[in-house]
């Protein structure tokens, strides 16, 4: 079956677009999994704490990407919806070029000044030194991770989301394949450079294979060529993303922050606890932000277009949706906690029981973690990054961030579990106002 953005979306046409974007980002999520399980299991504690207390910085860099395939991707959606396939193909190349040049930017950047940095969030003595050394080797590849974030949301407008996964799964086997090879065959101390190389060479594959495609001359209804330099919608782009910009590079400062109270309150095993419980969250809130990307290019194509029934119908079957995947992932949250746990951290008691304290406590978060991604991504479609961007910024930076300053003072480490729940029922809150406020100006209710 076809499926066209013009469509009309029940729900299992909307699943059935949807659920490649879904699949995309889970893998995505799943690679990285295995990445920390090698790492835990095969390279020892401290190298996996480096591992969780360098990524967050490493993701900033990244989340380029993520701005120019969201805000990207409803400029480029809205223009197909409005007739103009020349401008949108335009506005595609333009922003796979100008996301390439600054990955390349910043991946110099970061690898001048990796130490200072790593020293500056409190990294010292073995655990800075393997920070060090597979922080400059994941930057290596950052322009093509860049580029791979980017695709995940244009795949989705070219209406080849299933090549999208495809794309996924390749690059998440390099990494798998790899890491079995370079981790367990490396001798001890080569172990974490051997997961880095994995993570590096993968996040290649998964850039540059879209690239290919997209210069290529195929069937997809968006093509790489020359284009002009639309600094309108640049900024357009910029302003429509950054939401997406803002709520990851603020989830990244906000796990360090969460380090940085960590080290204080658990030391090094409160850092290793916690990157257990972000593998298992990047997997189910990938689920989220993959239904966000599914759907942004109908939301954006209808909007476009002006047709405000479809609009109204797609915003109440994803309400429907996100409840029943927020009541699943809860309860597989509670029931998988321990088994998750014992595969990462079982060779260290205390560790295995500080981790599991945290994660039935961390798992109520996905009651509301889904509702504020979607929210955000919703108007990130309509065009409108400003609204998008303020539940970002309150979501990831300023409810975070409170809440992991404040409880920790009146529940020590628990505290510091229980701040993730109170942060994203905060931002479920603030995205319900919002989407009652605006509801007239969008006619989606």
């Amino acid at each position: 079956m076809n499926i066209q953005l013009s469509d009309h979306f029940n729900y299992k046409r909307l699943l059935r677009f949807t659920l490649p974007s879904i699949a995309m980002m889970i893998f995505t999520s799943i690679y990285g999994v295995v990445d920390g399980f090698f790492v835990s299991n095969f390279a020892g504690k401290t190298p996996f704490a480096a591992v969780n207390f360098i990524m967050p910085f490493l993701m900033i860099f990244a989340t380029v990407g993520f701005m120019f395939g969201t805000g990207g991707t409803a400029i480029v959606a809205k223009t197909f919806g409005e007739g103009d396939s020349d401008r949108a193909n335009g506005y595609f190349s333009l922003f796979v070029y100008v996301s390439f040049a600054l990955g390349v930017v910043f991946a110099l950047l970061g690898i001048i000044f990796i130490r200072p940095i790593a020293i500056l969030l409190g990294a010292e003595g073995e655990l800075l030194e393997n920070c060090i050394v597979y922080a400059r080797i994941i930057l290596a590849a950052l322009p093509f991770f860049v580029l791979q974030l980017l695709f995940q949301s244009f795949f989705v407008t070219a209406k080849r989301p299933q090549l999208g996964l495809k794309v996924t799964v390749l690059s998440g086997i390099t990494n798998m394949v790899l890491d079995a090879v370079l981790v367990l065959l490396l001798p001890q101390q080569f172990k974490l450079i051997g997961a880095a190389i994995a993570t590096a060479l993968s996040q290649t594959v998964g850039g540059v294979i879209p690239v290919i495609y997209f210069l290529r001359l195929n069937d997809s209804i968006l093509r790489l060529g020359k284009t002009k330099f639309y600094g309108k919608a640049i900024v357009k782009a910029c302003t429509n993303g950054s939401s997406e910009f803002m709520s990851n590079i603020s989830m990244s400062l906000v796990g360090m922050l969460y380090n940085i109270q960590l080290l204080k309150y658990a030391g090094e095993n409160g850092v290793a606890a916690y990157g257990v419980m972000m593998y298992v969250s990047m997997i189910f809130s990938g689920a989220f932000i993959g239904y966000s990307i599914g759907t942004a290019p109908v939301i954006g194509y209808n909007y476009g277009a002006q047709n405000h029934t479809e609009l109204k119908g797609l915003l109440k079957k994803s309400i429907v949706i996100l409840i029943v995947f927020s009541c699943f992932m809860v309860a597989s949250g509670e029931l998988l906690a321990l088994p998750l746990t014992k595969i990462f951290v079982g060779y260290d008691a205390a560790l295995t029981e500080l981790t599991l304290s945290g994660f039935r406590i961390f798992a109520l978060s996905f009651f509301f973690m889904g509702f504020a991604i979607f929210g955000s991504g919703f108007f990130t479609a309509l065009n409108d990054g400003f609204t998008s961007a303020v539940i970002s910024f309150l979501r990831t930076v300023v409810f975070q961030v409170a809440a992991v300053l404040l409880l920790p003072l009146v529940w020590d480490i628990d505290g510091v579990w229980v701040s993730i729940v109170v942060a994203e029922f905060m931002a479920f809150l603030l995205s319900a106002i919002f989407l009652i406020a605006k509801r007239n100006r969008y006619h989606y209710f």
